[in-house]
């Protein structure tokens, strides 16, 4: 298994906006391999001393975080389905109405070494 996670922003008016275009998204990446996508909402992330979520990702006053992820199949599968992203009409069309400041998301692909 391949897992693509993802951290961003959100403003707090924006998690019904968020919610519908995440859903749109997961379809996409559904019809290209990934076989799960996970979209977390804020609800006990604390602030921390030294780092933390908030700061990771310069979230503003009216802003809660999102944790999500991607499981594909494999290494391979997630980058055919990362080059359609990047490529397709569609997903450039949903990055001009984005519900949040893409600039300032995380996110890395990572090989499965614990699935318990």
């Amino acid at each position: 298994m391949y897992v693509e996670g993802f951290i961003s922003a959100v403003p707090k008016a924006n998690k019904q906006l968020y919610s519908e275009h995440a859903k749109k998204f997961a379809e996409i990446l559904k019809e290209h391999g990934a076989t799960r996508v996970v979209e977390c909402w804020q609800s006990d992330v604390p602030h921390g001393k030294t780092t933390d979520f908030f700061g990771a990702v310069k979230a503003k006053e009216d802003e809660e975080i999102i944790f999500s992820w991607i499981e594909y199949p494999s290494k391979e599968i997630r980058d055919k389905a990362d080059k359609y992203m990047m490529e397709a009409p569609e997903m450039k069309e949903m990055g001009k109405n984005m519900p949040f400041d893409g600039s300032r998301m995380i996110y890395g692909g990572f090989e499965s070494i614990l699935d318990s």
